[in-house]
């Protein structure tokens, strides 16, 4: 496992962004784990984010795009600092570009922020994390009417590695390829984070015990996706 992935695991510990115990998903289901990227708040923490994802995104796509795309809401500020973090570490400068949820009619009107979309870019699209790929359903019509653009592909933080509300043999990620025609990939599965915390002490505390591994191994066991 690369190093920056190991560091992207315990960031997301010691961030209280990913957590281990009893969870009700939107989904329905009763999850062993649940990731929540709201509780990226501060400073360090968002500059951190941003290297992460553009380590992942250099190391997936190299420098073939010209534009980070992010689903409003929790994807706007993923596209800021993402930006901003590959500008830093690969000297490329990357547009970014959101959504809105309603269209603005007035100022800065239309339902687009950030740079304006244009014929030729290459786009990559960023999120926090896919269970159903229903925020993409929403958002690939919107974007593909703005202009020519081609879809490089898709990053996320955290691959769950578990069918996606549609089909049992598939992942969200490999419905949106599928569907969609482009890459879909993230920074960590879980299967990196169960590797990497399975009996292993972080600040004090073993996040994947015994108990915790065998509720992981039941859930992927019924959620998992079925070859």
């Amino acid at each position: 496992m690369d190093q920056y992935k190991k560091e992207f695991i315990e960031f997301m510990v010691e961030s209280g962004v990913l957590q281990f115990g009893d969870f009700t998903l939107k989904s329905g289901r009763r999850s062993p784990f649940f990731m929540n990227a709201g509780l990226y708040v501060t400073g360090s923490q968002l500059t951190r984010l941003g290297e992460y994802y553009a380590q992942a995104i250099h190391n997936r796509f190299g420098d073939d795009f010209d534009i980070l795309f992010g689903p409003a809401y929790k994807g706007i500020p993923l596209s800021v600092v993402t930006a901003m973090a590959y500008s830093r570490l690969y000297g490329k400068e990357i547009r970014y570009c959101s959504n809105r949820k309603e269209i603005k009619d007035h100022g800065d009107a239309g339902i687009m922020l950030g740079s304006p979309l244009k014929d030729g870019d290459r786009v990559i699209i960023i999120e926090d994390v896919t269970t159903s790929g229903k925020s993409i359903k929403e958002t690939f019509p919107i974007i593909t009417s703005q202009a020519d653009i081609q879809i490089k592909g898709m990053m996320v933080s955290l691959n769950r590695m578990e069918c996606g509300l549609e089909s049992k043999e598939k992942t969200a990620l490999d419905q949106i390829r599928e569907e969609y025609g482009f890459e879909a990939d993230a920074i960590v599965t879980m299967e990196d984070v169960i590797e990497l915390l399975y009996n292993k002490e972080i600040n004090g505390k073993i996040l994947i015990d015994e108990d915790i591994k065998t509720r992981l191994d039941a859930y992927y066991a019924e959620y998992g996706v079925k070859s």
